[in-house]
């Protein structure tokens, strides 16, 4: 008898995949920088509301069409219905190459960055570590040999937490439910303590910078700039339906995990962000890329760096089980539809997708070698915008497909919500895209990040063409 996926995930732990997921370290490195690009605290909550609300948005898309189709592989299966097989493996082929392994490979990355808060991680020489450099013409050039010490922490938190993964769903689920209580909890602490400490300011949270420019055109840009950057501290809410064919009771548990999780994690961002504002004007906080540490330290002194490294290796750890357990069904998905490596469509004697999760883990190991945080958060989320994109478009697609019958779950403010939606997709592609480019050739980055996860996305299509031969083949 052939090993199949079993649903043995329910709704609690279906809200902390989201949860687990989408919580990791913007929250506690993303404020500083959305500080200096508004320069107020009314704009600065907005943003978090906004980007919170279209999160929410692509949740409602993403709830309907999983309730319709409930199957393990989650917008790769999605994507299959609506665009077609090629559309499919190429969502897919990204995921692997670009969205799911680069997310994986940056949440370890900060694990191990903030563990050297603690203990000092070796590192070569200077000289060392320029002397093995990899030169990709007109995308720019990566150092194998720099920060090597996090680069091996990273390497083996991404292994330990797979091998987890292999053992068992339900283990793996329980560890999410952990985790993303842990951190929910903490910083809920984290929050208490600023605000019940009374040090802060309350005019802190209504008090612009010196020299706000209140200007139409200049509150426009600064605002659609850091919204780009909350976006990518929301990103996660779908990998949810990767495990929906693992998911108990789907046609309800998924729009709920889905509504329950981002409302969480909005509800989250918000109270973070005005008790950093409480103990920190935002025209200060705009050189404090520690703000959580550099806010608690106010209240209970240098033993808050202290507590908040901590804090953000629990968050980056339960994240990098968030993304590992959910990412490989995409792999393992388009393998049992013959559009990738037989063995990765195998399943192992507890039930998992082992294959798909070491494949995942060896090619998210080597992306910590190429690269660093920055460079592998904006890749992966420029390339996850695109198809989100489409995934909001797709859904009218499906509405002309599938019967009205068929949707367990119907989305409120069709169509007006996922026309909003894909604006804000189109736009931060735009912007994104536009600000690489130029910043490379300005000189103020070693790579076009968003053009990398472009050219390796790209190189699936001849996987793809040897893909297609091969199953030809074997069905001629």
């Amino acid at each position: 008898m052939s090993q199949q996926l079993q649903r043995k995930l329910g709704l609690w732990a279906s809200v902390s995949i989201v949860v687990g997921t989408v919580i990791g370290s913007s929250i506690f490195m993303k404020p500083a920088t959305m500080a200096s690009q508004l320069g107020s605290p009314l704009l600065l909550l907005l943003v978090w509301v906004i980007a919170g609300i279209v999160s929410l948005f692509g949740g409602m898309i993403n709830a309907e069409v999983g309730s319709a189709m409930p199957e393990t592989g989650g917008q790769y299966m999605y994507f299959r219905k609506m665009y077609g097989e090629f559309f499919a493996y190429l969502y897919g082929w990204a995921g692997f190459v670009v969205i799911n392994t680069a997310a994986i490979a940056g949440i370890a990355f900060v694990f191990a960055q903030y563990t050297e808060y603690f203990v000092e991680l070796p590192r070569l020489a200077k000289e060392t570590e320029q002397s093995l450099c990899l030169t990709i013409p007109f995308i720019g050039s990566f150092y194998l040999l720099e920060q090597l010490g996090v680069k091996v922490l990273a390497i083996i938190l991404i292994l330990v937490v797979t091998w987890m993964n292999t053992r068992s769903v339900k283990a793996a689920g329980v560890v999410a439910v952990f985790f993303s209580v842990l951190k929910v909890g903490a910083l809920i602490f984290l929050v208490g303590v600023i605000f019940f400490s009374g040090k802060g300011d309350l005019h802190n949270l209504t008090t612009h910078a010196p020299g706000f420019d209140a200007s139409f055109w200049a509150v426009l840009t600064a605002f659609m700039a850091a919204t780009t950057g909350a976006l990518a501290a929301y990103d996660g809410w779908n990998n949810l339906g990767f495990v929906a064919g693992e998911i108990k009771n789907p046609q309800k548990n998924i729009p709920r995990g889905l509504m329950i999780g981002i409302g969480i994690c909005i509800l989250l961002y918000v109270l973070t962000t005005e008790a950093y504002l409480y103990m920190i004007p935002v025209d200060t906080m705009k050189n404090s890329p520690l703000v959580a540490s550099d806010a608690l330290r106010i209240v209970v002194g240098i033993a808050g760096g202290g507590f908040v490294a901590l804090l953000v290796m629990i968050s980056t750890a339960g994240g990098a089980n968030g993304n590992i357990l959910p990412c490989a069904r995409v792999t393992f998905a388009m393998s049992k539809e013959k559009n990738f490596f037989a063995f990765a469509g195998k399943v192992n004697s507890k039930h998992t997708p082992s294959n798909a999760l070491w494949l995942q883990a060896s090619w998210a190991s080597i992306l910590v070698l190429i690269g660093s945080f920055d460079m592998l958060m904006d890749m992966f989320v420029f390339i996850t915008w695109i198809f989100y994109g489409f995934a909001a478009y797709g859904i009218f697609i499906l509405r002309k497909k599938i019967p009205a019958s068929e949707f367990p779950y119907r989305m409120k403010g069709y169509p007006i919500l996922p026309i909003i939606f894909m604006g804000f997709a189109i736009l931060y592609v735009g912007i994104t895209l536009y600000n690489d480019i130029h910043h490379f050739y300005l000189g103020k980055t070693k790579v076009i990040n968003s053009v990398l996860g472009l050219v390796l996305t790209g190189l699936g299509i001849p996987l793809y063409a040897l893909f297609k031969t091969r199953k030809n083949k074997t069905q001629a």
